[in-house]
């Protein structure tokens, strides 16, 4: 067991987690956080590419990076798109921001529960958010037609989807999702934020974004903090016809991203065959991680496209208590949803990691039940089947079938 003396008090301020820098600075040195919470690429960058890094810190830090534009259309042809269509930012939030001041008129349509921003942002700005509830009994599975139905009853001038979604992992197939901006072609915007759409194997082109470029109303996001592991860069972009894509880039400030994001920009070009491997290795690890936690007695597991497994608790668990005690207790840090529009918190989110991290995670989950609900361990059989904890139409795939580059 990993005591850290740790400081739980930390975790129960503010409404976001904890940042890894307060975890760490709170554990005191020496400490050992397992993060399950923030969904990162743990493959990517390569040990290599960290030692690249390492050597050109100095004059990453000491000099200026190229003008946006200039890393944008880099990154444009690294990924084999038109820079018109691309406007690249400080992450997807800097993106959802100037999306709702520019071109959210007065209502969001957005299925709950989802990415926080996309509620908070236009309620922030005084616009009406029309929350489309998806139902715990069916997985938080959305369907596209009810949505639609949703959308034109409540009048929505704008509407979004998170493919895949966070936090529950589901996945849209692309031609339905090519159907819903059919559907909705005369709405003021139609956004398919992507985010976490490369972890997915459901499809070898699962993207929607070479059909945003060419449609009057369709934005599509994407994180590459997620992607490529570095989230401390904070750094993401759109694809839009050149009309919307030009006037997000317009409103940016003309040294928007920093030289380390420039830097990595640089380096995708060299490091592809590495970022395909890094994929295929998460992809095995969600399947052996989704069947450890299967071993934990009453847990239910749905089924997930995505880096992370969203979980609820057996009922007599909390998920504030788990969250503190695993990371007092077993160093490992995880994500409780009790502050995520349509959850509570007898749900988690916890990401996909390693095989040696998950047994850690697997333990520490076993020895709360133990100690705090005397739930055995042996209660049931880890090696029967136990397909009814997971949700319906779970397919697990035998191995990863290869994808697309990064933007399509």
């Amino acid at each position: 067991m990993a005591r850290t003396a740790f400081d739980t008090s930390i975790l129960h301020r503010g409404a976001h987690s904890a940042s890894y820098f307060d975890l760490a600075r709170a554990a005191g040195d020496g400490a050992e956080i397992v993060d399950f919470c923030i969904p990162c690429n743990p493959y990517f960058p390569t040990p290599e590419m960290f030692d690249e890094l390492t050597r050109e810190l100095k004059s990453i830090l000491k000099y200026y990076p190229s003008d946006s534009a200039t890393i944008t259309k880099k990154l444009a042809a690294v990924l084999g798109l038109h820079p018109q269509t691309v406007a690249m930012a400080n992450g997807s939030t800097e993106l959802i921001t100037w999306i709702d001041h520019l071109l959210v008129k007065e209502s969001l349509a957005i299925p709950i529960p989802t990415f926080g921003r996309w509620t908070d942002q236009p309620l922030e700005t005084g616009k009406r958010v029309d929350m489309f509830p998806l139902q715990e009994r069916d997985g938080f599975r959305l369907d596209l037609e009810e949505y639609v139905e949703f959308i034109r009853e409540r009048r929505s001038r704008v509407a979004v989807i998170c493919n895949v979604n966070n936090p529950d992992g589901n996945y849209l197939p692309r031609r339905d999702v090519i159907r819903f901006l059919d559907a909705l072609s005369d709405l003021d915007l139609v956004v398919v934020d992507e985010s976490f759409i490369d972890f997915s194997d459901a499809e070898r082109y699962p993207s929607v974004g070479p059909d945003a470029v060419i449609r009057p109303n369709a934005v599509v996001l994407k994180s590459l903090g997620k992607n490529f592991g570095l989230h401390g860069i904070r750094f993401g972009y759109l694809l839009a016809n050149p009309a919307i894509a030009g006037r997000i880039a317009k409103m940016l400030p003309k040294w928007n991203l920093n030289s380390l994001a420039e830097k990595v920009v640089h380096m995708i070009q060299d490091h592809e065959m590495e970022y395909e491997e890094s994929l295929r290795l998460l992809s095995r690890d969600r399947r052996s991680m989704g069947r450890e936690l299967q071993r934990i007695p009453g847990l239910t597991v749905f089924p997930s496209q995505g880096n992370f497994f969203l979980v609820k608790l057996p009922n007599e668990w909390s998920g504030v208590a788990l969250r503190d005690f695993l990371v007092a207790n077993h160093g490992i840090m995880t994500r409780e949803c009790g502050n995520k529009l349509g959850m509570t918190s007898q749900f988690m989110r916890l990401v996909v990691r390693p095989g040696a991290d998950v047994d850690r995670l697997v333990d520490g989950m076993l020895d709360y039940a133990q100690r705090f609900h005397g739930r055995s361990v042996h209660e049931s059989d880890p090696l029967e089947s136990s397909s009814r904890r997971w949700t319906e139409q779970y397919e697990e795939r035998s191995e990863y079938v290869g994808r697309r580059a990064a933007a399509s």
